[in-house]
């Protein structure tokens, strides 16, 4: 179980951007076609966004990680 516990972390610690920028896409797929265009498109920027921003948190940490063991 406690091999299981730190799988599910590891994933999630490497997935998280690439699952929440899905569900937002989802999520904004759904706002189209419900009628909400606009919403739909406002959210689909999320899309974009969530996953520039982890490419820049994730080479920060990189850099950081450098520094420190340098």
């Amino acid at each position: 179980m406690k091999k299981y516990f730190i799988w599910v972390l590891d994933f999630w610690g490497d997935y998280y951007p690439i699952i929440l920028a899905f569900f937002s896409f989802l999520y904004s797929v759904s706002l189209w076609f419900s009628g909400q265009q606009l919403a739909g498109i406002f959210v689909g920027i999320w899309v974009p966004s969530i996953l520039g921003f982890s490419v820049a948190i994730r080479q920060r940490r990189k850099d950081r990680n450098k520094r420190i063991s340098s």
